[in-house]
């Protein structure tokens, strides 16, 4: 790279739970710069979690976390090309991009949901999620069994 790397912008957390997670959370859904409308569709999503959760003792937020847990891949695969040949080699995750990923997966799924408003899509992909289910929690699985697949190429890591 010619340029050095940007540095890492701190995030301002967020007014209701004061918690710079759900911002980045935000800020990955908000659409056009629209970032007031993300956080209605967020906070409306935490409370519809809070209404239909069967844990009693967790709150809505606890509750997004463990989804958030329950998406994040640990290892994935990376394409490298040896010899002529491209090989798939699985590869553990940095921390932030765990995160980072698990937050892409959730919003994009829930966006695919049929139901009716993007808080509703939202609390119904983060429910099946905590619960290790539904699509994003697939996602991950899938990508845990590719790397697994590949696990004999491990040994041309870069």
């Amino acid at each position: 790279m010619r340029k050095r790397q940007a540095k890492k912008r701190p995030l301002l957390p967020d007014p209701k739970f004061n918690d710079q997670l759900v911002t980045r959370f935000v800020n990955m859904m908000m659409w056009d710069g629209k970032k007031s409308v993300a956080f209605k569709i967020f906070y409306d999503a935490i409370a519809i979690v809070e209404e239909k959760k069967q844990d009693e003792e967790k709150s809505g937020l606890e509750i997004w976390k463990d989804a958030l847990s329950n998406v994040m891949p640990h290892v994935e695969v990376r394409s490298r090309r040896v010899g002529g040949a491209t090989f798939q080699i699985p590869m553990q995750i940095r921390p932030d991009r765990k995160v980072s990923t698990a937050m892409k997966w959730l919003i994009s799924f829930a966006r695919k949901r049929n139901e009716k408003s993007m808080a509703a899509k939202l609390a119904a992909e983060v429910l099946a999620a905590a619960k290790e289910e539904g699509a994003a929690v697939k996602k991950r699985v899938d990508t845990h069994k590719m790397a697994e697949a590949n696990k004999a190429f491990s040994h041309f890591r870069f």
